[in-house]
């Protein structure tokens, strides 16, 4: 028999959770900002992770696409957001360093260096050289000896001006000693479209956007751009082991929070964003269906990998003389 005395403390336990959920339901979600249209390779991440996050951290969390401008726009508005621990942007390194190298500050509207905080690295993927398959080439070497043979072969596909692909194909031309000529697409898909249809010569990009036509034998990949093999291509040499002294980096995408998020805050989100990467159906979807590579940096680590590349990257875009449009 339910006295009154404990249907009194049922009610009252009942009005508190109901209070807790209602509390919980009407507290402001935390946003991940991604400066590129839904579907790609970053809202992807950045979905996966808020699912995956939320549960850890106990709140909401949603992913606000603002694409456009490279990326910018979405920085702009993680510039206007308060220091709240609330607002973050999920961002592939050509915003904070590409971006940050070919436009003025009154053009960003906002300094990467000061105006935001890293939160810490996500994951990595390799750039590669790719060609149609019936070019019959197999190596960095072969292709360098073709394009020195033949100079119409001397134009490479890049998804876009002014961007890491575009500059790694410049650098790669210049360590080769022969001037490769960038044709800028509007994303990978149209280039890898013209690359099988034999329209342009050769591809730079990001391996996940190739990868599926090297394994059905209509492309080869030549070689990837970084100091080491990726582990998502391992049978790919890198330049450096063909005897190319061209280390471009791989891509990488991370997390950056507005200047001044307390630090508890910051850490708390940091060791969330953590704990997903290292959870298996993370890096499964990571890995097998996007190709890209789980590989979590603290803070202080990302921070220092960027701004060296802007060191290495500033020389490079200033001697090419390329100019973006405003």
């Amino acid at each position: 028999m339910i006295t009154r005395k404990i249907f009194t403390a049922l009610t009252a336990a009942m009005l508190l959770g109901s209070a807790l959920s209602v509390q919980a339901q009407s507290d402001p979600p935390i946003k991940f900002l991604v400066g590129f249209p839904p579907g790609g390779s970053t809202d992807t991440m950045a979905r996966l992770l808020a699912d995956k996050m939320s549960t850890v951290l106990k709140h909401t969390i949603i992913v606000e696409n603002k694409p456009g401008a490279g990326g910018r726009i979405a920085a702009q508005a993680l510039k206007g957001a308060a220091s709240d621990g609330l607002t973050y942007m999920i961002a592939p390194n050509a915003t904070p360093v590409f971006q940050t190298l070919l436009y003025p500050t009154a053009v960003l509207r906002y300094d990467m260096l000061t105006d935001f905080t890293p939160v810490g690295m996500i994951a990595s993927y390799p750039l590669v050289l790719a060609v149609k398959a019936q070019a019959g080439l197999k190596t960095a070497k072969d292709y360098v000896a073709w394009v020195k043979a033949n100079p119409n072969h001397t134009t490479f596909g890049s998804a876009g001006a002014g961007g890491h692909t575009h500059f790694t194909g410049v650098q790669l031309g210049t360590i080769i000693g022969t001037s490769l000529q960038v044709v800028p697409y509007r994303g990978n898909g149209p280039l890898v479209s013209d690359l099988l249809g034999g329209q342009v010569p050769a591809g730079i990009m990001t391996a996940g956007d190739i990868l599926p036509h090297q394994k059905a034998g209509k492309v080869n990949l030549l070689g990837v751009f970084g100091a080491k093999r990726s582990p998502l291509l391992p049978e790919v040499p890198t330049f450096i082991e063909q005897g190319i002294k061209v280390d471009a980096g791989d891509a990488w995408t991370g997390m950056w929070a507005p200047a001044k998020t307390p630090r508890p805050m910051l850490e708390r989100v940091q060791n969330a964003l953590k704990y997903a990467l290292d959870l298996p159906e993370v890096r499964d979807t990571l890995i097998n269906k996007a190709t890209l590579s789980p590989d979590f940096r603290p803070a202080a680590e990302m921070d220092q990998i960027q701004r060296q590349e802007l060191a290495y990257w500033g020389p490079v875009i200033k001697a090419t003389g390329f100019t973006p449009e405003q």
